[in-house]
């Protein structure tokens, strides 16, 4: 009876047994104890102590044969305070390691220009620093105006900041581009020969890969492959920030 409750609050199964025959029989020899809790006698003088040391348990001293008495349960109650204050203390320590070992990770697929929004929606949310490598301007599509409007205006009213590698074709296909950025980024251009049909971003723990995208224009079937992870996401800021030292400055 009431094992459980004794073993969550620490106490072995022989502690257990004889702290409540203490309440259960009142004050008793250690003989009487092990009869009562039906264990070795050796066994429960050595319970007995461990019980005095956790304070559930008192000696009665005689000239004949000391007797044990058992302490009031209020005192679980103390003990169970001290484990939850011990927990608390441990507490940051323990989230710290979780949070440098654990590592959420997931990888979907969006598509179209509403599979765009969402990334948009994403880097929101993010409230990080925009990597882009291998930018086209393909968010200023005319098709995604409306969308694009309301998303910079977010972007400066929450002071997300870019850094765009630009293909080299980029800008002196489409001029206006870097107007976009004014006051939010700071950019780059790729060597002539590094130029490709693919776009990354990478924004908080994601990383966001693209296909069929054009200068100045995104694909209405465009697919957008999302790999959400803390450490992927660091790596690929760091190779882009050996490939923005390499880059031209402009």
């Amino acid at each position: 009876m009431y094992e459980e409750i004794f073993t969550n609050l620490d106490l072995s199964p022989n502690e257990g047994k004889i702290y409540f025959s203490l309440l259960e029989h009142g004050e008793s020899s250690i003989s009487a104890i092990a009869i009562n809790a039906k264990i070795h006698r050796r066994n429960a003088y050595d319970a007995i102590h461990r019980l005095i040391d956790k304070g559930l348990v008192f000696e009665v001293w005689s000239p004949s044969e000391n007797k044990y008495g058992a302490v009031s349960p209020e005192k679980l109650r103390e003990l169970l305070g001290e484990q939850q204050r011990q927990l608390e203390t441990a507490m940051p320590d323990l989230l710290k390691k979780y949070q440098d070992t654990h590592i959420e990770q997931a990888s979907y697929i969006f598509k179209g220009y509403e599979g765009m929004k969402n990334i948009w929606r994403e880097m929101l949310r993010s409230k990080t620093v925009v990597h882009t490598l291998g930018g086209k301007g393909q968010w200023f599509d005319k098709r995604l105006a409306s969308a694009n409007n309301m998303f910079f205006k977010e972007i400066q009213k929450q002071k997300i900041s870019f850094r765009i590698l630009f293909d080299h074709e980029a800008v002196s296909r489409f001029p206006q581009l870097v107007d976009y950025y004014k006051g939010i980024g700071k950019y780059r251009i790729l060597p002539k020969d590094y130029s490709t049909n693919c776009t990354i971003h990478i924004f908080g723990d994601y990383v966001v890969l693209y296909t069929g995208v054009r200068y100045g224009e995104l694909d209405p079937d465009s697919t957008f492959f999302i790999t959400q992870s803390a450490s992927i996401a660091d790596s690929y800021r760091k190779w882009f920030d050996y490939m923005w030292d390499l880059s031209a400055k402009k």
